[in-house]
């Protein structure tokens, strides 16, 4: 299969109170159309400052992207518009994501709006896509504090699914969730994948969730990629020191090597999912 997206040497360094910063010193990979991919690490190593270079977020220092081939850092116009259809984000929080003051079939809504869509076919498309993330009609009318966190984050994919992404990238989307809500989403989130031919990255800390779901892992440490390749081999197998300590502070309790895939819904041991 050929690459949706490669990432070389990207690098960006923030300011507090003029002291420099570098949140992202070196970040390289590559994906496969239709695959999954983790991207791991301790809070603060710079996986949320990546999705958001990959998603014009935030401006690199250096560094290259290119989405099917094409140089994403230099767009401008309608063509950088047209980038925003094609890789979508969702957060960790959904209710910060939403207008309080909008309903959710609102919310859904105003991209395709913005986009041109006349209000008819964009209340037409709110409703598949509703149906497609398994929530019914009525949560249109909702606003999203009266819904739950898992009901919320159904809506936030919905509303990332609206114009037809190519690439969407899962910030942490699981973590604010409690245990069973979360096997719900990820669940969708493989249902999807499958059925929209979506490819999905997935930011987390949480390594049980990535073998669960990712075909494919970076592993971060202080703003670099330290180790990548295939989810499952990289977690039973880690090579580098740091992934060593990373797996071992999730799945400590097995012997290398033979580190099974954590099934959610299942009992989690004390410390899964905390590296």
């Amino acid at each position: 299969m050929e690459n949706i997206l490669e990432v070389k040497e990207l690098k960006k360094t923030f300011y507090k109170n003029k002291v420099p910063f570098q949140a992202v010193k070196s970040v390289s990979f590559q994906m496969k159309k239709g695959q999954c991919m983790g991207i791991v690490g301790e809070s603060g190593c710079g996986k949320s400052t990546t999705a958001k270079i990959i998603t014009h977020l935030t401006i690199p220092d250096g560094g290259s992207i290119q989405l099917n081939g094409r140089e994403t850092l230099s767009l401008r116009g309608k063509s950088l518009r047209k980038l925003y259809g094609e890789v979508q984000m969702v957060f960790q929080t959904p209710q910060d994501s939403f207008d309080p003051r909008c309903t959710l079939g609102d919310g859904i809504m105003e991209g395709m709006r913005n986009r041109g869509m006349r209000k008819r076919k964009a209340k037409e498309r709110m409703y598949e896509l509703l149906d497609m993330v398994e929530l019914d009609g009525g949560f249109a009318s909702r606003y999203p504090h009266e819904v739950s966190g898992g009901q919320c984050q159904r809506a936030a994919i919905a509303r990332a699914l609206a114009p037809n992404p190519q690439l969407m990238i899962c910030d942490e989307a699981t973590s604010a969730l409690d245990v069973t809500v979360q096997a719900q989403i990820v669940e969708l989130l493989k249902k999807l994948q499958k059925e929209q031919g979506l490819s999905l990255i997935l930011i987390s800390h949480d390594l049980a969730l990535v073998q669960n779901l990712c075909d494919h892992v970076a592993v971060m440490y202080k703003g670099s990629v330290v180790e990548q390749g295939a989810a499952d081999e990289v977690i039973r197998n880690p090579k580098e020191t740091y992934t060593q300590m990373l797996v071992d502070s999730v799945f400590g309790w097995e012997s290398p090597g033979r580190r099974q895939p954590f099934i959610y819904g299942g009992v989690c041991p004390a410390g899964c999912g905390t590296a």
